[in-house]
């Protein structure tokens, strides 16, 4: 598995995204609609290939108690973030304008459980985990100090304005770049390193 593809998709499927939200609104709403279904599409084939990243990251931090911890979180993070842009996706096409999706949202959400879970404190631990494992991989010296600093400003640029959620994309980009190397060269070493045991001859 090539997981230096998915250190470059992942952010490039979250500009993806970005940019068509911002076009989705130029008309003063977003939704429903065919920007609205790809816009969703996109960022939730970003959440697949931020797994493979977490799982990648896990890894390269020496697969102990943090580093799993903070990968188990950020996979849970990653399926309450799918299920709240499945949910969007299936709100938008049962709806004929924005003002119906604002009334089928509302009951989704009045579900017990749903705001608390998937839209509140669930894709909290995505970015938690984000953030949590690139730091660690820092401290270990494993990335530069500026890699976590660009990942950090990637997670709170959408907090100030979402409309820069390609800006912070490409801060991510260049910190995941940075990522793909370092998980290229160390696979390349422990298939150096690995030890090939010689085929025993079988007795006849």
């Amino acid at each position: 598995m090539n997981f230096r593809i998915a250190f470059v998709a992942a952010p490039v499927l979250t500009f993806t995204y970005g940019v068509i939200r911002i076009l989705d609104g130029l008309d003063g709403s977003r939704g429903p609609g065919l920007a609205w279904t790809t816009g969703h599409l996109a960022f939730i084939s970003a959440l697949v290939f931020f797994a493979m990243t977490f799982h990648e990251m896990r890894r390269l931090a020496g697969r102990g108690r943090l580093a799993t911890g903070l990968a188990s979180a950020g996979y849970i993070g990653i399926a309450t973030l799918i299920a709240q842009f499945a949910i969007d996706i299936i709100v938008g096409f049962q709806s004929a304008d924005h003002a119906a999706m604002g009334v089928l949202f509302d009951e989704v959400q009045a579900v017990p459980g749903v705001q608390q879970v998937i839209y509140d404190f669930g894709p909290l631990l995505f970015f938690v985990a984000q953030i949590g494992l690139v730091l660690h991989l820092a401290i270990q010296r494993r990335v530069k100090a500026w890699t976590p600093v660009l990942v950090i400003a990637d997670v709170l640029v959408p907090f100030v304005e979402k409309d820069l959620m390609p800006l912070g994309a490409a801060f991510l980009l260049i910190s995941f770049l940075t990522l793909a190397r370092v998980s290229r060269a160390s696979r390349l070493a422990d298939g150096r390193h690995r030890v090939v045991e010689p085929a025993v001859p079988v007795s006849v």
